[in-house]
C-alpha cells in the first residue's frame, strides 16, 4: 500500500481505475511525479481521461465521472459546447496559425470590450500568468515605481513576481521559495486580506507601481472578498494614485458576464483574464486604461514601450473558440444557472454534513464551492456565511496529505471528481449532478470512517 491512501478506499480504487494505473507507469517514465500540472497528482495515481461532454468527463475504462474542474475553471460552458466545437471545426483547416492580423482576432477583442468594464484596450498573450506579468510590466512603465502590492493567500500565476505568498503558511511573514532571487523578493510587498488599513500603511510607505488581487478573494474565494472591500481598495488606490489591477483570469465571466467588476459595478485601472476568455483553449488577455495600454504602442506618450512578442498570441483557434463562447456568456444565462447550481451544492453538502455527523462545513459564492474540513464553528447560516470569521490562517490552511487524498479517491469512487476540496460548476451541470455528488459525498464519508482517516 502507498502509506497515503488507506487500504479499503486503494483496494477499491486500484481495482476501478485499472488502466488509470498503468497509463501512471508510463507517465512516471516521461514527466517529473508523471503529472503535467502540480495539481493533477493524485496518490496512488491520478485518474486519466479519454473524453468529456458537457458536465462528464470518461476514463479509459469508460467510468462516468462528474466533473467540477471544468477545465481549470475554464468551462463555464461545460466541455465540448457545440458553439465552440463548430467554431473550431469550422476553422482548422482554412488556419490555426497564421502568423499575421486576422478580422477573428479583432471579434475576440470585441467581446472582451462589449463584457469588461475596464476593457478601453485589449491585448492578448496565452496564458493567465503571462496576463499578470503584461500588467506588473506595464504597470512599472507608467508610474515610474518598482514595487507590487499583492495580498496573501492571492495566486496570479507561477512565475517569480507573484508566486510568493500564494499559499499558506501565512504565519511566519517569509516569503522565500526554491529558484526566487532576494531581489525579486525585495520588490514584493505582501498584506493581509481584507484590511484596508494595512493596505494603506504599506502603499505609504512603499509606494508601489500596482496593487494586484483576486477579485473574489484568495485561490477563487477560498477567503472571500466582497463588494465593501473592493469599494473601499478601490477608493484607496484613486486617493493614492496606484494602479488597481483585478486578476480576472477565473471570475472574469464566470461571477457574471461581467466578472467580477461587472457584479459589484467596481472599474479597475488593469484587468487580466484567461480560461473562460478563450473557450477552453489557451488564450490569455490584458485589458484596461488606454492610456495605461498605449505604453505597448511604438510611439507612445511614457517615452519607454514595452516589448510584447508571442509566437501565439490572438491565434485564430483560440479566437474563435473565444469570440463563441464569450457570444453564449454575453445571454447571461450561462452565469446565472452555473451561480444557481452552486447554491444547491453548497446547501445540499451542508445538510448532508449535519446528517453525517462530520465536522466539515462548505462555502463559497457564485459559482464556486469549497469544502472545510476539521471545521468546529457554527453551522452555515445560509449562503452569504463566511466560516472562521473570514481568518485567512484558518480557512487558507494545509489540510493533512492522507486525508486529502484519501478523500479525493474516495469521490472518484463515487463518480466525483473535485479539484482538491473544491470545486468549480458549469452550465452544462444538472440537478441530478448535484444530487449524485451529495450521494457521492455521503459514501466518501463512510468510506474514510471505515479507513479511521475521520471520526
Amino acid at each position: 500500500m502507498s502509506q497515503v491512501v488507506a487500504g479499503g478506499i486503494e483496494a477499491a480504487y486500484r481495482e476501478k481505475f485499472r488502466s488509470s494505473a498503468q497509463l501512471y507507469e508510463r507517465g512516471c517514465r516521461v514527466f517529473p511525479n508523471g503529472v503535467t500540472h502540480d495539481g493533477r497528482y493524485l496518490r496512488p495515481f491520478p485518474v486519466y481521461i479519454d473524453r468529456s461532454e458537457g458536465s462528464k468527463k470518461y476514463d479509459p475504462d469508460g467510468n462516468e465521472i462528474i466533473d467540477y474542474w471544468m477545465g481549470h475553471g475554464s468551462l463555464l460552458l461545460g466541455h465540448s459546447h457545440p458553439a465552440v466545437v463548430e467554431a473550431v471545426v469550422r476553422q482548422a483547416p482554412r488556419g490555426t496559425h497564421w502568423g499575421a492580423n486576422h478580422e477573428l482576432e479583432i471579434r475576440w477583442g470585441e467581446w472582451v470590450r462589449k463584457l469588461i468594464r475596464s476593457a478601453e484596450r485589449v491585448r492578448f498573450v496565452n496564458s493567465g500568468t503571462e496576463a499578470t506579468l503584461m500588467a506588473l510590466r506595464l504597470s512599472r512603465i507608467v508610474s515610474g515605481r518598482r514595487k507590487v502590492l499583492k495580498f496573501a493567500g492571492h495566486f496570479h500565476g507561477w512565475h517569480d513576481w507573484l508566486m510568493p505568498a500564494a499559499d499558506a503558511p501565512y504565519d511566519t511573514g517569509n516569503w522565500r521559495m526554491p529558484g526566487v532571487t532576494e531581489g525579486v523578493l525585495s520588490d514584493l510587498v505582501v498584506v493581509p486580506p481584507n484590511d484596508l488599513e494595512a493596505t494603506s500603511r504599506a502603499i505609504d510607505e512603499h509606494q508601489p507601481a500596482c496593487v494586484i488581487l483576486e477579485a473574489t478573494g484568495g485561490h477563487w474565494g477560498m477567503v472571500p472578498m466582497r463588494g465593501d472591500f473592493l469599494r473601499g481598495l478601490r477608493k484607496l488606490t484613486e486617493e493614492k494614485g496606484v494602479i488597481l489591477i483585478f486578476d480576472e483570469v477565473i471570475t472574469g465571466f464566470r461571477v457574471s458576464p461581467g466578472g467580477s467588476q461587472g457584479y459589484y459595478e467596481i472599474t479597475p485601472d488593469l484587468t487580466t483574464m484567461a480560461k473562460i476568455l478563450a473557450g477552453g483553449l489557451p488564450g490569455g488577455a490584458l485589458a484596461g486604461r488606454a492610456d495605461i495600454m498605449n505604453a505597448l504602442e511604438f510611439d507612445n506618450p511614457h517615452g519607454q514601450k514595452m516589448r510584447h512578442p508571442g509566437t501565439y498570441n490572438g491565434n485564430p483557434l483560440s479566437a474563435v473558440a473565444g469570440a463563441a463562447a464569450l457570444e453564449v456568456v454575453a445571454t447571461g444565462e450561462p452565469c446565472r444557472r452555473a451561480n444557481e447550481l452552486g447554491r444547491r451544492l453548497r446547501a445540499g453538502l451542508n445538510e448532508l454534513f449535519v446528517q453525517k455527523s462530520v465536522n466539515w462545513i462548505a462555502y463559497g459564492e457564485f459559482s464556486m464551492a469549497t469544502v472545510l474540513p476539521n471545521y468546529d464553528g457554527p453551522p452555515s447560516s445560509g449562503d452569504d456565511f463566511i466560516p472562521c470569521d473570514n481568518s485567512l490562517t484558518q480557512l487558507d490552511r494545509k489540510i493533512d496529505p492522507v486525508l486529502t487524498h484519501a478523500f479525493r479517491c474516495a469521490l472518484l469512487l463515487g463518480g466525483v471528481d473535485f479539484f482538491g476540496w473544491r470545486a468549480m460548476l458549469s452550465s452544462a451541470h444538472t440537478e441530478e449532478d448535484i444530487d449524485r455528488t451529495i450521494e457521492a459525498f455521503s459514501g466518501a464519508i463512510d468510506l474514510l470512517r471505515a479507513d479511521r482517516l475521520i471520526p
